[in-house]
């Protein structure tokens, strides 16, 4: 009877370790996305890629849109999202890695609009005619998570899924402007030939540290620790910097 309990415990302890991490993406340039050969490419995969072989961890990727993300996070349904802001809210269900990278945010608009488009800051919008894109499930920052309290702010803001309906209602007229990435936007317009559509505004929205973002309903934190043990080790030997590096010069 003894052995057979041993036997039994092996076996668990084994399905335990051979479970795949359930980890989320979506389309997301230059951090997240499919090369021409279908393969799943991007500097948070390649940073990710670069820890887990550096593991004994087996990964499982779905794709979906980040709202829908962060919902199966919270529930346990997926294990780890990808390029993920920290804030007091997900912190009520997720566990954060150290960060592994910066990421700023930016106002877009059609070329040549910038003068026209007078806002000094997000506050601003409120008595104005403007309306300006996000994408649902997005941190933009305290300041925007203040405002959007507001009904006469939120009556500004249009919310899609992503980039890329973002740029339709840009380039039909429904919005004026979209809070993006500098490097998404870059890489997004380099992908579609679209270099001389979009200008930066001055408006100056966020800047923040990128995580990874484990779910407390599914990972034990032990598996967090031994992540931002390599995170460590990644940055002290210079090789997070190359891999980062590497993915700016190719924008």
């Amino acid at each position: 009877m003894k052995n057979l309990f041993i036997i039994f415990v092996l076996i668990i302890s084994f399905n335990v370790s051979a479970k795949a991490l359930q980890i989320g993406w979506e389309l997301w340039f230059p951090y997240q996305y499919r090369n021409s050969q279908q393969h799943l490419v991007g500097l948070d995969f390649e940073i990710l890629n670069t820890i887990l072989a550096k593991t004994d961890y087996k990964v499982a990727y779905t794709e979906l849109p980040w709202k829908r993300h962060l919902h199966y996070i919270k529930i346990g349904q997926l294990d780890v999202a990808m390029g993920a802001s920290y804030n007091e809210e997900r912190l009520r269900y997720a566990m954060f890695t150290q960060a592994y990278r910066q990421e700023t945010v930016n106002l877009f608009v059609k070329k040549g609009t910038v003068k026209a488009i007078k806002l000094n800051s997000l506050s601003d919008l409120i008595n104005s005619e403007y309306m300006i894109g996000i994408e649902s499930g997005y941190y933009y920052g305290e300041e925007y998570q203040a405002l959007m309290k507001k009904s006469e702010f939120r009556e500004h803001i249009s919310e899609v899924v992503d980039i890329e309906e973002n740029v339709t209602l840009l380039m039909q007229g429904h919005i004026d402007g979209f809070l993006v990435d500098p490097a998404t936007i870059k890489a997004f317009s380099k992908k579609y030939q679209m270099n001389d559509e979009f200008e930066q505004h001055t408006l100056i929205i966020y800047q923040s540290a990128i995580h990874f973002m484990f779910s407390k309903a599914s990972v034990a934190p032990e598996t967090v620790q031994t992540i931002d043990n390599i995170i460590t080790d990644l940055k002290a030997s210079g090789e997070l910097d190359t891999i980062i590096q590497k993915w700016q010069a190719m924008q």
